[in-house]
């Protein structure tokens, strides 16, 4: 991927989840596990890992160890690498998801590509918090724009990165923050059918198990929210 053109899917998540204006979180909180599905999602998109069905556990195993070029994503790249023993999908999405100031290290590499500004807001008149409202609302824009011929068309073919962003967006409640929420009832059953799978196009194995993932992570983060309540 070309890092002048183009826009990692755990950036689209975050990017998504911010607020314009402030910069502050509009989702729920179950965004980072959505960010820790984008980047296994890359992961299998970029041919790094591969996912094999070991006594119908769905295990993640390193296929290349080399390294992509983007901080977040390199680290969980390495943290596969020098793990002892394979793990589930899930259980490393839930790793990813607890990386160490996250939200501010994808925040961050938007900030360096002018797309968001970093600032210091006060909270309370006493704590002070950074906040990423947004600069160059061009690149959202266009990641709307894909969103909505997804959900709001019925054309039957959708890139597969469109589809994991859709599928992990949709369960952290990231959608609800773009569209409006009537809208996105009218549309349930498309996204649906986007969710499972059945209008990804023409796809790779690669692409085909990204989605896997991605839809599996949604499941979890969907059960995850409801047990919250």
């Amino acid at each position: 991927m070309s890092r002048s053109d183009s826009l990692y899917l755990h950036e689209e998540i975050l990017l998504l989840a911010l607020r314009d204006d402030k910069g502050t979180i509009a989702a729920g909180p179950m965004y980072q596990y959505a960010i820790g599905g984008a980047v296994l999602a890359e992961l299998l998109l970029g041919g790094r890992v591969r996912i094999e069905t070991v006594k119908k556990r769905a295990m993640v195993t390193l296929a290349d160890p080399t390294l992509i070029g983007d901080p977040v994503i390199d680290e969980c790249l390495e943290k596969v690498r020098t793990s002892k023993k394979r793990a589930v999908a899930q259980t490393w999405v839930a790793r990813f998801a607890s990386l160490k100031n996250l939200k501010h290290r994808v925040a961050e590499g938007l900030c360096d590509r002018g797309i968001l500004q970093e600032e210091d807001a006060k909270v309370l008149l006493v704590f002070t918090r950074k906040t990423y409202p947004e600069l160059n609302p061009v690149p959202e824009r266009a990641l709307v724009e894909r969103l909505r011929q997804a959900i709001f068309t019925d054309t039957d073919d959708i890139e597969a990165r469109t589809v994991v962003l859709a599928s992990l967006a949709n369960s952290a409640g990231v959608l609800r923050a773009v569209f409006d929420k009537k809208e996105l009832k009218g549309r349930k059953d498309r996204i649906e059918k986007i969710v499972n799978g059945e209008v990804i196009g023409k796809a790779t194995q690669e692409a085909i198990q990204a989605v896997q993932a991605a839809v599996t992570m949604a499941t979890i983060i969907t059960t995850t929210t409801t047990a919250a309540h």
